[in-house]
């Protein structure tokens, strides 16, 4: 678990990166930082405008250290998810930075897929989909924000991977589940909180 110190110290580095590669084309020298933070953990970057999305990619993984992949990840959410076009610096001053630190993901299993939102707990699983080359990752706070359920969360997920929404009662997909850390700023460059969700059934 992270305390909510080196959270704040990870949304202020997902916004420095963001500002120093728009107005300089670079990214910024990766500052040194207690051994916690260099630990290989999954990262996600969620940038927001006026209450709406406006970029998240990350690391599903656990594959680089955290620092590093809060960098890479800032700037990807910026100027590389294909749902959006590239941040504008003008726009630095509406954005809302967000980063959601992932445990490693562990399979759901279940004798019958029926089983599967059995096994999902609102507020605190997030969900990763695998199917035939498939993959979508939603985080926990998702459902949350939009009122889900259990299989209702199922569905956006195979959506997001590009399946249909009732795939994941299909046999041979692979369904596993984390959990996140979720620290963001109150208002564009504000206070620094860690998100707390209701945790449903």
């Amino acid at each position: 678990m992270l305390t909510l110190k080196e959270g704040k110290l990870l949304v202020k580095l997902a916004r420095k990166t963001i500002e120093t590669y728009l107005h300089e084309d670079r990214k910024p020298q990766v500052p040194k930082v207690h051994a916690k933070l260099c630990k290989h953990r999954g990262v996600f970057v969620t940038l927001n405008k006026e209450g709406e999305l406006r970029g998240c990619i990350g690391h599903p993984l656990p594959t680089t250290p955290l620092v590093d992949a809060v960098i890479d990840s800032a700037i990807s959410s910026a100027t590389r998810d294909p749902r959006f076009p590239p941040v504008t610096p003008e726009e630095l001053p509406a954005l809302e930075v967000e980063v959601s630190v992932l445990s490693k993901p562990e399979p759901i299993k279940v004798k019958i897929p029926r089983e599967y939102p059995k096994h999902i707990v609102i507020g605190r699983d997030g969900l990763i989909i695998e199917w035939s080359g498939y993959a979508g990752l939603l985080l926990p706070q998702v459902p949350v924000e939009w009122g889900w359920d259990a299989e209702e969360f199922l569905s956006h997920a195979c959506m997001k991977a590009g399946l249909m929404p009732d795939h994941w009662l299909r046999e041979g997909v692979h369904i596993s589940k984390f959990s996140a850390q979720v620290f963001r700023e109150r208002r564009p460059g504000g206070e620094v909180e860690e998100q707390k969700m209701t945790q449903k059934e």
